[in-house]
């Protein structure tokens, strides 16, 4: 129950849409002692592959603090001593090839080959970590790029084995993962952590929140979901393009903007901040027309709910506010 559109907007971040708080202590708790029984396994297997922890990184939406509920993965990637191996990018396809003195890394190449397979790789992970009495019962598999944990909690960990590159001609480096194919693929979640915090920091931190109930408005059953990463990209693309200190404190303040935004821009693409995607606005134009649509009536009732507050009257306010985010959104007390 509220009894004002601060007080409901804030009490929905709280119950139904940030990570709780102590869960995400655990989660934190979790993961460091994960990667420190990871940081063991070359210790417990002399066939595991040296591991570089220094370039050891969390990534996804967890690590940059744009992750709503639930808490159900944490994505690491973990560092791996290249120890002479070449890379040749083909295309976005990238080859990594091991020299003959590398030999925990020559066993998990192709057959007859000295061309690295991702596959092969995560499968070590994912038998060295069966070996860890731990996690002997838990369920670990391979999805795509990924080892996945299952424990008994209600996150899983993502774990992306990984390399990093020696500077290029323009003094970039990149990190290379797996392609969920048996090759490799570039990535720098770097430059994505940086982007929010750059741009969050720009607007006196008024921006995480606004991200996340607009995922949380993304994700409602009234029209396709836009896939999560693009979505995000696409609301950074607004703050980007706005001046500086120029976003509001309150969050309905800020809403009509976006959502205007978004009604147009869905049908635009969506550039990978990493300049290494491309366009990440892979929806249907089907899809981009209902969002489209939705984002649209939503930013009318946006504008009738800010233009009801200004008038007084709260209570058909929150209500308005109700038809745009649904039953979950507070009532007015």
């Amino acid at each position: 129950m509220a009894t004002s559109v601060t007080s409901a907007f804030n009490e929905l971040l709280k119950d139904k849409v940030n990570l709780d708080s102590q869960k995400t202590k655990d989660a934190r708790g979790s993961k460091d002692w994960l990667i420190e029984q990871i940081h063991k396994l070359p210790e417990n297997d002399t066939e595991f592959p040296k591991l570089y922890e220094d370039i050891d990184i969390q990534f996804g939406s967890f690590a940059r603090r744009t992750k709503i509920r639930p808490l159900d993965d944490i994505d690491l990637m973990i560092g791996i001593w290249a120890n002479g191996t070449t890379y040749l990018d083909w295309s976005g396809k990238i080859e990594l090839t091991v020299p003959e003195y590398a030999t925990n890394l020559l066993k998990l190449c192709n057959d007859y080959s000295n061309k690295l397979n991702s596959i092969k790789v995560i499968n070590k992970f994912i038998k060295s970590l069966k070996g860890i009495s731990q996690y002997a019962k838990s369920d670990i598999s391979r999805n795509q790029e990924a080892a996945v944990l299952d424990l008994s909690y209600e996150w899983n960990f993502d774990i992306v084995p990984c390399f990093l590159t020696k500077a290029d001609y323009y003094g970039r480096t990149y990190y290379i993962i797996p392609d969920g194919m048996g090759n490799w693929k570039k990535t720098d979640p770097r430059i994505d952590k940086e982007r929010v915090t750059t741009i969050n920091q720009n607007h006196n931190g008024n921006v995480l929140n606004i991200i996340r109930i607009l995922k949380y408005w993304n994700k409602r059953p009234t029209m396709p979901s836009a896939p999560s990463y693009m979505f995000e990209n696409l609301i950074l693309n607004y703050f980007a393009s706005v001046p500086n200190n120029d976003v509001s404190t309150y969050i309905d303040v800020s809403l009509p903007y976006l959502l205007s935004y978004i009604q147009t821009n869905i049908y635009y693409a969506v550039n990978d901040p990493k300049g290494i995607q491309g366009d990440l606005n892979t929806l249907s134009y089907a899809d981009k027309q209902i969002i489209s649509n939705r984002a649209g009536a939503d930013f009318i009732k946006a504008r009738e709910a800010r233009q009801l507050e200004t008038d007084g009257k709260y209570k058909e306010s929150i209500n308005k506010w109700r038809e745009i985010f649904g039953e979950d959104f507070p009532k007015y007390e």
